[in-house]
């Protein structure tokens, strides 16, 4: 499932095998989102994670900052998919 932009926000899903594979993708998304210097809003309930990503600074909206970082986010998840 693609990212989708709504409320001033890009939303994206992920699923996986298990727990110990979804908190590897959020630790590797870690790293990329300190070294952007912009860091997401998400949750993680087992083996799926939720993401927000919106730029606060810039009023709370969609900004390259963000669709740098998914981008980013999606090139971490092919190595899980």
């Amino acid at each position: 499932m693609p990212w989708t932009n709504k409320n001033d926000a890009l939303h994206r899903d992920f699923q996986f095998a298990d727990f110990r594979q979804a908190f590897a993708f959020m630790t590797e998304v870690a790293f990329a989102a300190e070294a952007a210097g912009h860091h997401p809003n998400w949750s993680n309930v087992y083996n799926s994670v939720s993401i927000r990503l919106t730029t606060h600074d810039a009023g709370n909206t969609v900004t390259a900052k963000d669709q740098e970082l998914a981008t980013a986010i999606d090139q971490i998840y092919t190595r899980y998919a």
